[in-house]
């Protein structure tokens, strides 16, 4: 888990696995059957992807405030092209088709502006949303849903405890021209801030999508240092929510609320009070009103970007999963809490997940966290060509992973 956002080719075989290189450090290794390589490299800070209408890859990097685009001729990355620069930490991107007008939408940390696809340019911004709370954790991330609304992910200003702005820790709904929907769960309330609020107690959503079936999943983060029981290490924390059904109006319990059980979830597993956020605030929220999740996983995990497998080129068993980039350990200092970096594979049986497992593994040392390692997935996402593309947003590359069969 992270308060905030922290920057600090070849492939061939090996026992199996795939393995990718660059400049002789690192691997990253991915099942039997695959193959991974370096799609793109020398990037600053690249995070949230997006396939344009053009077929071509977009790309927001944050370390270095521009969206770049690249396109993909037979697997390889064709020129680099940068379309904005000076940006303020842009992270997420969308595209929506207006008419017979394509517009790229970008998530900065503070605003949200939109750009015309013109030709083979993007024209002038044009803001939409300009008073986005700042601080905290910085990303912010934009998709449409299957309603044609605009939804936004704002992480919280704090570890845990209350928010002084209801858009924190939060989804929001906004109109395609940033207005309020009028059937948003919170349309009337007195704050005006809360009416963009379509769900609620996501320390940190980095990401979320939906499923065939139309329904709105996230994986959030959850809050440090949550000592459950005297005596317990002083960096313990809870189970990440891997998954979480996102719906209307309801509450998912941060600060208040951690989850109880690893791996699969259900209704009636309900989450537990936090200790310290509900001695500080007796009676201030009932953990049997907040939503568990579906999935869990282990903490320091921090879920980023996810993806569905169903439009890759991956075999039958490969495309029923979600893929969620994990970001991995970087402020533990228990060495038994350093997890890996790498791309995690849900696995899905009638809807729901079941079960997960690694799938592409960036190499770290035992005494490495994630934040020293070679490098760090941040998205996740599926070409038009059906291969998967990573995002490292540590060592500034691309990857591509690709299935070759066996």
């Amino acid at each position: 888990m992270k308060p905030g956002l922290f920057f600090l080719g070849l492939s061939l075989t090996a026992l199996g696995l795939g393995i990718a290189q660059s400049n002789n450090a690192a691997q990253v290794t991915v099942p039997s059957g695959f193959a991974v390589s370096i799609f793109q490299a020398g990037l600053g800070g690249p995070r949230m992807m997006v396939f344009g209408p053009d077929g071509k890859l977009y790309v927001s990097l944050m370390g270095s405030g521009k969206i770049v685009r690249i396109s993909v001729e037979g697997g390889r990355a064709g020129p680099l092209e940068t379309l904005k620069s000076g940006l303020f930490e842009p992270h997420g991107l969308a595209w929506y088709k207006d008419g017979s007008s394509q517009w790229l939408y970008l998530a900065e940390e503070t605003q949200i502006q939109r750009f015309k696809l013109v030709g083979d340019s993007l024209g002038s911004g044009q803001v939409l949303i300009n008073n986005l709370p700042r601080g905290g954790h910085i990303t912010r991330t934009i998709h449409f849903g299957p309603d044609g609304k605009m939804y936004v992910a704002i992480g919280s200003g704090s570890n845990k405890s209350d928010e002084s702005d209801p858009r924190r820790a939060a989804i929001l709904r906004y109109n395609p021209d940033g207005s309020i929907p009028a059937d948003n769960p919170f349309v009337h309330s007195v704050d005006p801030r809360q009416r963009a609020v379509w769900a609620e107690g996501l320390r940190n959503a980095v990401d979320f999508l939906w499923t065939p079936t139309g329904q709105l999943w996230a994986s959030t983060q959850g809050s440090d240092n949550v000592v459950l029981k005297p005596g317990d290490p002083p960096d313990l924390e809870p189970y990440e929510k891997l998954v979480n059904l996102v719906e209307k109006g309801k509450n998912y319990g941060w600060p208040y609320c951690i989850p109880a059980k690893l791996g699969v979830n259900t209704p009636t597993d309900l989450q537990i009070p936090d200790p310290t956020t509900q001695a500080s605030n007796p009676g201030r929220f009932d953990c049997a009103k907040a939503i568990p999740p579906l999935f869990t996983t282990v903490a320091h995990a921090a879920p980023l970007g996810m993806a569905w497998g169903s439009s890759s080129n991956f075999p039958a068993a490969y495309k029923n999963s979600l893929y969620i980039a994990l970001h991995g350990s970087w402020n533990t200092n228990n060495p038994a809490n350093y997890r890996d970096c790498k791309v995690q594979r849900v696995v899905l049986e009638n809807g729901l997940p079941v079960r997960s497992e690694p799938f592409a593994v960036f190499k770290r040392g035992l005494d490495q966290r994630c934040g020293e390692a070679w490098g760090r997935p941040a998205d996740v996402v599926f070409g038009p060509d059906g291969s998967m593309y990573i995002s490292d947003d540590q060592g500034g590359r691309i990857l591509r992973v690709v299935y070759t069969g066996g």
